[in-house]
């Protein structure tokens, strides 16, 4: 069994920690920050910096000093480490970290999408099972919550295997959670393990783990300094 690490990061922080951990970005983080308005930017930074400090204390360094290196499309892994392997996603007010030792990781949160939509969204790009199970007859905020929570297995999948999010359209991910994808078709090679994380209202989460071995979740909560 491998455990991962998942740290609910709040971006909702005072000015003074978000400020200190905009130090510890790198000059490529700054200049797309700079870009942004200022919410945007300072809810960038506070995710940004929160991943630095708490990958650095995993790998022993600095938060400045944490490197990033891409695969072919943009995945993040620490450069110069082997073993820790990391994702993060973040959604208005809530970020989640994904960290494990030796075993690629995804991790997707998701505000509630639009009822109205997620019908529509569901029958174009999910199996036809899970278009069906969105579109039964419920109330439209379990509608949405369906569609939601189906959306970040497959978007947690697409980061664990490092591929495209078009590529993940026809693998089924439905299911209790955790749930084994036993087949990710065009997403890569071999299974993965898959399960939904608890979140604040109106947020979905889940975290998936390449590998058929069971994973099991440990939710910290980083509230910044």
């Amino acid at each position: 069994m491998t455990a991962i690490d998942l740290w609910l990061i709040d971006t909702r922080q005072p000015a003074v920690p978000a400020g200190e951990l905009w130090q510890s970005l790198d000059r490529g983080e700054r200049a797309r920050a700079s870009g942004m308005d200022p919410g945007a930017r300072e809810r960038f930074t506070v995710v940004r910096g929160a991943v630095r400090q708490l990958v650095a204390a995993r790998l022993g360094v600095h938060p400045a000093d944490v490197v990033w290196r891409y695969g072919p499309n943009g995945k993040p892994e620490p450069a110069g480490d082997g073993a820790l392997r990391v994702s993060w996603s973040a959604s208005d007010a809530v970020a989640v970290l994904a960290l494990a030792e030796g075993r690629a990781v995804g991790v997707d949160v998701e505000r509630l999408h639009d009822p109205r939509t997620a019908e529509r969204m569901a029958a174009r790009w999910f199996p036809v099972e899970e278009a069906r199970f969105v579109a039964e007859p419920v109330e439209p905020a379990e509608r949405a919550a369906r569609f939601t929570a189906l959306w970040c297995r497959r978007e947690a999948c697409v980061k664990a295997y490092g591929g495209r999010v078009v590529q993940s359209f026809g693998v089924p991910v439905a299911g209790p959670s955790p749930v084994l994808v036993a087949d990710p078709g065009a997403l890569g090679a071999g299974p993965a393990r898959l399960c939904d994380v608890p979140v604040a209202e109106p947020f979905r989460a889940a975290v998936a783990a390449l590998g058929g071995s069971p994973i099991h979740v440990n939710s910290h909560d980083w509230q910044g300094n």
